[in-house]
């Protein structure tokens, strides 16, 4: 794949994309952070364990 290639690749994602709703980004926000708290619980719960031994 050529340089000129990937530039008309990157230019026709830029035009089919659209900003997301306001709904939309609530809800990716809100699953992005129950992520966070998910891994850092699995974390905490990890340290924990390895450091009362």
């Amino acid at each position: 794949m050529d340089i000129g290639d990937l530039i008309k690749r990157c230019v026709r994602i830029f035009y089919i994309s659209r900003k997301p709703t306001d709904e939309e980004f609530k809800e990716v926000a809100k699953v992005t952070v129950l992520g966070m708290i998910v891994i850092g619980v699995i974390g905490m719960i990890i340290s924990l364990l390895f450091t009362s031994f």
